[in-house]
């Protein structure tokens, strides 16, 4: 039982890792976003299954627009804390298109072998 329990949280960080890039850059797709904000929809959405500490989610925020693929921009607004929005690049839309199709591709081959889309 414990060893189907760790092999399972394992997969669990893998998967969420590889999906990371994917949730936020879809996130900043069609309006910019800042990073709590991005945490938030994350786990509303999922409803609950997915969450992505603050101190995981800023050093990918960082990580995306050191590659170019979003971009960061300081607002300021009355009475509010500054905050940095993010917007997905014109690279950064290459990449998801891209991102998005990989991810298909894995869970259609993942049903395939699991018979879960024969259920």
């Amino acid at each position: 039982m414990a060893m189907s329990y760790i092999g399972s949280h394992i997969l669990d960080r893998e998967l969420k890792k590889g999906s990371a890039e994917l949730l936020i850059l879809s996130l900043v797709e069609d309006q910019p976003r800042h990073g709590y904000d991005i945490g938030n929809l994350i786990e509303q959405r999922s409803e609950g299954v997915l969450r992505f500490n603050v101190a995981s989610l800023y050093p990918l925020l960082y990580r995306l627009e050191k590659r170019g693929w979003i971009q960061g921009r300081w607002v300021e607004k009355a009475g509010q804390r500054r905050r940095r929005y993010y917007r997905l690049t014109p690279e950064g839309k290459k990449v998801l298109a891209a991102q998005r199709n990989s991810w298909r591709e894995f869970v259609e081959a993942v049903n395939r072998i699991t018979g879960i889309e024969h259920a």
